[in-house]
C-alpha cells in the first residue's frame, strides 16, 4: 500500500514537472531580490536538476539581506551619538589625521563610518603575523595574562592538538576567575561533536553556536556562515585575521603543507570595535546581553607607539550595503600607483572586476597572489579564470608555491591596507559574516607590501604565455566553474 502511494506520488511529480518547475522559478524570480546573473544561475540549475535544484535553493539561496539580526538598544544609541559626532568632525575638517598623507582617504573614512558605523581610532599598535605557530604562541601568551575575560570567535575550531593547547589555558583562566566565552560557527565546526562543547561548558567555558544545525545534521542556513575570527582579551588586546583553529593552520596537515596566512594583533581603541562586534554576535546566539553592564566595554588601553589610524569594518547578509566589498571598491578607485592583493579565492563581482580592469588600463600596477593548489576545486578554477582575464590585460598575477596561501587583503599605494577575514569573492562580499581592519598608516602598509614581495620569491608568475598555454583540461574546468561563480 505504501509502495503504491509512493509510486502515485512520483508519477504525479513527473507528469507535472514542467508546471512545478515553473512555480519554483516564479518564487526565485519574484520573491527574492537578487542580481540577475545569480537568478539565471539558479534557473539553469533548476532546469538541469528539476525540483532538487529548488531544494538546493532553499538550503543555500534564500535571501537574508536587511534582516536586523544584531541590534542591541543598550549600545546602539551610544554608538550612534559617537558616529554622528565623528561625521560632523569629518565634514567640517575638524578631525586631523596624524599622518597628513592619509588625509586623501577622508572620503573612505566617511563611507565606512556611514555605511557600517566603523569609527576611526588613531591610537593603535599593530603586529602582523604570517606564521601560524608565531600567531598562536602570541595569542596563548596573551591569554595567560588575562585578568577579567577572554572572548573567542572563530569560523572553524577543530578538536585537535592546537585547540587542546588553547583549551588548557582557557580552563586554567576559568579557575582563576576569568570569564571565557567561545563562539563558533555551526557549519565550520560541523565535525566537532556536541558532547565536546558540553564538556567545555562543564569546565566553566561558556560556548555558543552560530546558526546551529537542524536535527543535528541539517544546516538550513548552510549558505550563511559566520566567517569572522576575533579574540578580545580584557578589552585591551584584539586579534583579527585569516587563521582558524586547527592543526593545518600551524603546518601539521600534509595535504596543505605550510599554511601561509595573515593575522593582526591590535592594541588601542580599535579593540573596543572588535569587542562590540563580538558582543553583538554573542548576544544574537547566546541571548546574553553583554552591554547591560560596563564590564565588557571600554577598559582603557595601553600606550600606543605607532599611532595607527584604524577602522574595523564588518559586513554580512544582514547589512544594508556590502560594506567590505564597497570599501575595497573605493580603495581600488583611489589607487594612483599600485594595488597588491592576496586571497585564496578570487571570484570578484562585476564591480570589483571592472574596477581592477580600469586600474590596469590606467597604468596602475595591479598584483594578485593566489594559492597554487585548490582546497575547493570549482572555486579554484573559477579563480584561475578571472585571474587569466586580468593577466591578458596586463595585471601581474602569481601562484604561491610554498604550501597554501590563505591571506586575505589589499595594500594600496603603500599607504593603506585592508586585511581580515574576507576573501576577494562574492561569498565573502554578500553571504558571509566578515570583519576586516582598514589601517591608514604608511609604515604598516609598506611592511605588508614587503611581506608580499617576500612571498613572491616563493611564487610562480602567471604570464600571458603561461595562461595561453594551459591544458585543455584546465580550459574545460574554467568553463564549467565560472558560470557557477555566483553560487560558489
Amino acid at each position: 500500500m505504501i509502495w503504491e502511494s509512493a509510486q502515485a506520488g512520483f508519477s504525479f511529480i513527473f507528469s507535472h514537472l514542467i508546471f512545478i518547475n515553473l512555480i519554483f522559478a516564479v518564487i526565485i524570480v519574484f520573491f527574492q531580490r537578487k542580481d540577475p546573473k545569480v537568478i539565471w544561475t539558479w534557473m539553469l540549475l533548476l532546469y538541469f536538476i528539476p525540483i532538487l535544484g529548488f531544494v538546493f535553493y532553499l538550503l543555500i539561496g534564500t535571501d537574508m539581506h536587511k534582516q536586523k539580526m544584531f541590534r542591541i538598544k543598550e549600545i546602539e544609541d551610544h554608538l550612534n551619538d559617537a558616529i554622528r559626532r565623528q561625521e560632523y568632525s569629518l565634514r567640517n575638517k575638524e578631525l586631523e589625521h596624524k599622518d597628513p598623507e592619509i588625509a586623501e582617504y577622508s572620503d573612505l573614512v566617511m563611507y565606512n563610518l556611514e555605511a557600517s558605523g566603523a569609527m576611526l581610532t588613531n591610537d593603535n599598535d599593530i603586529t602582523i603575523f604570517t606564521d601560524g605557530n608565531e600567531k598562536f604562541e602570541a595569542l596563548i601568551a596573551d591569554m595567560r595574562e588575562a585578568k577579567k575575560y577572554i572572548h573567542v570567535e572563530y569560523y572553524i575550531i577543530k578538536n585537535d592538538v592546537l585547540f587542546n593547547r588553547i583549551k588548557d589555558v582557557l580552563v586554567e583562566k576559568v579557575k582563576e576567575g576569568v570569564e571565557v566565552r567561545v563562539l563558533y560557527d555551526g557549519m565550520g565546526c560541523r565535525s566537532v561533536r556536541k558532547s565536546y562543547w558540553r564538556k567545555l561548558n562543564s569546565q566553566g567555558i561558556k560556548t555558543s553556536e552560530f546558526f546551529p544545525a537542524f536535527l543535528r545534521r541539517l544546516h538550513l542556513r548552510i549558505n550563511y556562515r559566520n566567517h569572522r575570527k576575533i579574540v578580545v582579551i580584557d578589552g585591551k588586546i584584539g586579534y583579527v585575521g585569516g587563521f582558524n583553529i586547527g592543526k593545518e593552520y600551524i603546518g601539521l596537515d600534509k595535504k596543505f603543507g605550510y599554511w601561509r596566512d595573515t593575522h593582526l594583533r591590535v592594541t588601542g581603541t580599535a579593540v573596543f570595535a572588535l569587542q562590540i562586534r563580538f558582543a553583538l554576535d554573542w548576544n544574537y546566539t547566546a541571548k546574553e546581553n553583554l552591554f547591560l553592564t560596563g564590564a565588557y566595554v571600554y577598559q582603557g588601553f595601553v600606550e600606543s607607539k605607532q599611532n595607527c589610524e584604524v577602522q574595523i569594518v564588518s559586513s554580512g547578509p544582514d547589512s544594508r550595503c556590502q560594506n567590505i566589498r564597497d570599501n575595497y571598491l573605493r580603495l581600488i578607485g583611489k589607487a594612483k600607483k599600485s594595488i597588491y592583493i592576496q586571497t585564496p579565492y578570487f571570484i570578484p563581482d562585476e564591480a570589483i572586476f571592472s574596477a581592477l580592469m580600469i586600474a590596469v588600463h590606467s597604468g596602475i600596477e595591479v598584483n594578485i597572489m593566489i594559492p597554487c593548489k585548490p582546497d575547493h576545486p570549482f572555486v579554484y578554477w573559477a579563480t584561475y579564470s578571472y585571474i587569466g582575464d586580468l593577466v591578458m590585460e596586463g595585471a601581474k598575477c602569481y601562484t604561491y608555491n610554498d604550501g597554501f596561501l590563505h591571506a586575505k587583503g589589499m595594500v594600496v599605494d603603500d599607504k593603506v591596507l585592508c586585511y581580515g577575514t574576507a576573501n576577494m569573492d562574492i561569498r565573502s562580499f554578500a553571504l558571509n559574516f566578515e570583519v576586516n581592519a582598514v589601517i591608514y598608516n604608511e609604515e604598516q602598509a609598506i611592511r605588508m607590501r614587503e611581506i608580499f614581495d617576500e612571498d613572491m620569491k616563493k611564487c610562480k608568475q602567471i604570464t600571458k604565455n603561461v595562461y595561453v598555454s594551459r591544458s585543455l583540461r584546465v580550459r574545460f574546468l574554467e568553463q564549467v566553474s565560472r558560470p557557477l561563480s555566483p553560487l560558489l
